[in-house]
């Protein structure tokens, strides 16, 4: 038993089986830094920030972002290495496999299925409340039937599932496709944003930002756990790893320049809108736009609702690109079923994976009361970048002369740092999260035994 939870793919056979299955190598650094921002400008920005300022770390949630921002540069440092070494689908659950072995892998594969499908599905929300709040002041307005899930006195919230499907459509017909349309909108979200910093900049008062920190620093943790779910995104560029052109080049840049970029986005704009509007005003869901109504610039609010919806969008197209490529890889080594690694012929992407978790988000989209479990994709990610930075170091003792085309600097203390910040971050979330979280493994696990470890792959060739 000891031996069947310690077996670990070789990286020399985790890189020809990647070889076998086909997938187009169509993207590039450029498209990888894009897929990156798509992911992390979205709802960090647009939905969280306000809840995070007005709850957690007030005018000082710039240094929540930069606290959540050190604990994703160290682990990024740890991604960039073993995506250069494994450059395959699947993230941390393919690292963990060939450095922790496969019941880790297991474990930390069944909770991206989580992090990613719950956070598509708030994303999805997110996105359906901008664009419900667009529409009304167009001076339309649709049946509450239509718009809420059922816990809210609806039937479904339509348009959160609808464009689920939309974009795992988009993801089906093929990678190349879904790249170019993710550029697209991470130029308009951009520009967006641009037009909200050269509006607002004018209009910050520093009386604003008194008292600077009135939760104290347990406020600053607080709010760095919170919007921590903004910047899972360098997390889902790692799992592009077989469709990148020159992944042991291209898979760092990606990785490291996208959470950089982010990260300076996220540290002007926070400010600024504290500097707008006092925290305490800032518990709203559109906080962006909400920041430019304040100030009497309500044309240029609607510019930026329709940049959320934008950015949103974009996330979304990500995240379910980033849970179908785990989907795939779990089932290739046997711990899922068979069609969800099946490749379509013509379109070179796994469709059947795509379009089956597309409609499961879809559903809990439209019919879940999905604020509850939000957290639920921080503490997810935070346990995966510790697993991760615990197998970059277990790789360097076990395996020290393995080639590395991108070494993690100052090693071990980077990997170190990285466990020491999630694990902090982690422990400053709610406790009802964290046995939510225990409950999911707890069935990951069952699952594992019941089910996954006596058909792997692996367990056929022992």
């Amino acid at each position: 038993m000891l031996n069947q939870l310690k077996r670990r793919k070789s990286v020399a056979d985790a890189v020809s089986m990647a070889e076998k299955n086909g997938l187009h190598r169509t993207l590039g650094s450029w498209d990888l830094i894009a897929l990156g921002i798509g992911c992390v400008i979205g709802a960090g920005i647009f939905v969280l920030t306000g809840i995070a300022a007005a709850t957690k770390a007030g005018p000082a949630l710039p240094l929540s972002f930069i606290v959540a921002g050190l604990a994703c540069t160290f682990a990024a440092l740890v991604y960039a290495e073993l995506a250069s070494i494994v450059p395959v689908s699947g993230s941390a659950y393919t690292y963990s496999y060939v450095t922790l072995g496969e019941f880790i892998a297991w474990i930390i594969g069944w909770d991206l299925i989580l992090e990613y499908g719950v956070a598509a599905a708030v994303v999805a929300i997110g996105w359906s409340g901008y664009l419900l709040q667009l529409i009304r002041s167009l001076g339309i307005d649709l049946p509450d039937m239509l718009t809420k899930a059922p816990h809210d006195g609806g039937w479904i919230n339509l348009p959160a599932a609808l464009i689920i499907l939309i974009m795992s459509a988009i993801l089906a017909r093929g990678v190349r496709q879904s790249s170019t349309f993710n550029i697209v909108i991470v130029a308009v979200k951009l520009i967006v944003i641009g037009i909200f910093l050269a509006v607002a900049i004018p209009e910050v008062k520093v009386e604003n930002w008194q008292p600077y920190m009135p939760f104290g620093w347990t406020g600053v943790m607080g709010g760095a756990g919170l919007i921590f779910f903004a910047y899972i995104g360098f997390d889902a560029v790692s799992t592009a790893a077989e469709e990148a052109r020159d992944p042991k080049r291209d898979l760092p840049r990606g990785i490291i320049g996208s959470l950089l970029i982010c990260t300076l986005i996220y540290i002007v704009v926070s400010a600024v809108l504290t500097g707008v509007v006092y925290y305490t005003d800032l518990n709203v869901s559109y906080p962006v736009a909400y920041a430019l109504e304040r100030i009497g610039q309500g044309g240029y609010a609607k510019i930026i609702s329709i940049g959320a919806i934008s950015g949103l969008t974009s996330v979304l197209l990500v995240l379910l690109y980033a849970q179908s490529r785990v989907f795939f890889a779990m089932s290739r080594d046997g711990l899922l079923p068979a069609m969800f690694s099946r490749v379509h012929p013509r379109f070179r992407t796994p469709v059947e994976t795509t379009m089956v978790t597309g409609v499961l988000v879809a559903l809990i989209a439209g019919l879940t009361p999905i604020n509850t479990v939000a957290e639920l994709v921080n503490v997810g990610t935070l346990a995966a970048f510790i697993l991760v930075s615990i197998g970059v170091i277990a790789l360097r003792y076990t395996q020290p002369d393995l080639h590395r085309p991108f070494k993690t600097p100052l090693m071990p203390l980077t990997p170190i740092l990285a466990i020491v910040f999630c694990g902090y971050l982690i422990y400053s979330l709610d406790a009802l999260t964290l046995w939510r979280f225990v409950a999911w493994m707890a069935l990951g696990v069952i699952v594992y035994f019941g089910y996954s470890a006596k058909r792997s792959l692996l367990q056929a060739r022992h």
